[in-house]
């Protein structure tokens, strides 16, 4: 008998602990719910405003259709480390999500695991950064991109850029990671308005998506080029960095600078006539756009298609 009570007590106080410690299912965000589908938005860098204003809007869209979907919102912290958002897609693949949209570091790296996801039976949506195509039809497998069209929006800010030049003016493009999508893109549309307006490209160099690079960057093209009359910035934290070297080399009023993503930094120099224009992709709906395709996808097993997101050209005059 006594043997019997101690054994009932021990089990009773193990089912406290684990009750207290909490398990997979039990969790406090309600990952564990059964009831609704679990998504997981997978960002690039969190250190970058563009994405925390994605996760922000991601964040309130699912609270006001909290009886619809759990979320679970990761990124990483340097542009660069595809393996770690690699890792990130094996976690949510062994927590069993419904859905991963993901916003990849990298076109071409990030299809493998995309596809285990797959044949997981995790539905996939891509966003803001087009998986490679090629990529994806030598494997066999069709993810939708849920995006904007970044050559476009780049011609845009470029265009405008235009007005303020004259044909010959020599040029300067600062891309993001050559292996990106959308860096590859944006560079193109800025390639597209600036031959059809005249001007000379002088240099093309990458800087990661990152503003002390591009500070780096800048500093030696306006030495090598000391008649350069814009810089083009295949995103804001570039741009942030190439006016900061403009203006620690006194040339912040012989350079025009275009950026692209409209952070509020970006608008703040928007306002005060450092930067000429940017880009709007809408970056606080940009993954409520792929939550919104993948819940979708869940609910009616649709086949995959792309769909095309909205993208605005902001300069001083449009901002709010």
């Amino acid at each position: 008998m006594y043997k019997r009570i101690l054994s009932g007590t021990l089990l009773a106080v193990m089912m406290m602990i684990i009750a207290g410690c909490g398990g997979p299912a039990d969790r406090a965000d309600g990952t564990g719910d059964p009831d609704r589908p679990r998504i997981a938005l997978i960002m690039k860098s969190l250190a970058n405003e563009f994405f925390l204003t994605m996760e922000e809007g991601a964040r309130e869209h699912q609270a006001a259709h909290a009886d619809q979907y759990v979320l679970i919102a990761e990124g990483i912290q340097d542009e660069l480390d595809v393996n770690r958002q690699i890792q990130l897609v094996e976690q949510m693949i062994a927590r069993q999500v419904d859905a991963i949209v993901l916003a990849p570091a990298d076109s071409m790296a990030l299809v493998n695991v995309c596809q285990r996801a797959m044949d997981a039976g995790i539905v996939v949506v891509n966003i803001d950064n087009k998986l490679d195509d090629d990529v994806l039809e030598e494997r066999g497998i069709r993810i939708p991109f849920v995006g904007p069209d970044n050559r476009d929006g780049a011609y845009q800010a470029a265009s405008y850029l235009a007005g303020y030049l004259e044909p010959g003016d020599p040029v300067a493009i600062i891309g993001g990671v050559p292996s990106a999508f959308n860096a590859i893109q944006r560079r193109l549309g800025f390639e597209d308005a600036m031959n059809e307006a005249g001007m000379e490209i002088v240099a093309t160099q990458s800087a990661d998506w990152e503003m002390s690079r591009a500070n780096r960057v800048v500093s030696a093209l306006i030495t090598e080029h000391p008649n350069l009359k814009a810089i083009l910035c295949a995103n804001d934290s570039m741009a942030l960095g190439a006016v900061s070297a403009l203006r620690s080399a006194g040339k912040l009023d012989d350079v025009h600078v275009i950026g692209f993503d409209n952070i509020s930094a970006a608008q703040e120099l928007l306002r005060n006539g450092d930067l000429l224009a940017s880009v709007d992709q809408h970056a606080d709906r940009l993954a409520v756009f792929g939550i919104e395709y993948a819940l979708e996808m869940l609910e009616s097993d649709i086949p995959p298609d792309d769909q095309e997101t909205p993208v605005d050209l902001i300069t001083a005059e449009t901002l709010d």
